[in-house]
Parts: C-alpha cells; structure tokens; sequence
C-alpha cells in the first residue's frame, strides 16, 4: 500500500474517534510549593473539547487522500 492511503486510512479512523469521543479528560499533577524538604502539590482535573467539525475535516480529507492515493497507483 502506498503512504497517502495509509495515513488517509489513519485520519479516517481518527476522525471517526474524534466524532465519537466528546471531549479528552486528564489530571494533571501540579508542585504549589517546594521549599527544601517540603512539596505541596496539587491534582487539577483538566478537560480538552473535541469540535465535531474537527471530526468531519480528518474523515473528508481522509478519504480524499485514500481515493487519491489509489488513483496514483493506476
């Protein structure tokens, strides 16, 4: 298989992820203080959006890039 189909195969997939998933959720672990032997720290609970439209672009251009791909090997 060539490299375009494959990767428009991957974006593909990924934009398929992308329409299914809302939204990326992670804790991300913070030093508040860190004087000498003492360190506070802190969890914060972080979210990052997914626009749906992200989703629709990587499965368009995804699929461009396949049937381009394949039109190049003819």
């Amino acid at each position: 298989m060539r490299p375009l189909v494959i990767f428009g195969a991957t974006l593909i997939a990924i934009g398929i992820a992308g329409l299914a998933i809302d939204n990326v959720s992670f804790t991300e672990k913070r030093t508040i203080v860190d004087a000498g032997p003492l360190k506070v720290t802190a969890d914060q609970q972080r979210t990052i959006p997914i626009p749906s439209i992200v989703g629709v672009i990587a499965i368009v251009v995804g699929g461009g890039m396949v049937f381009f791909g394949r039109q190049a090997r003819g």
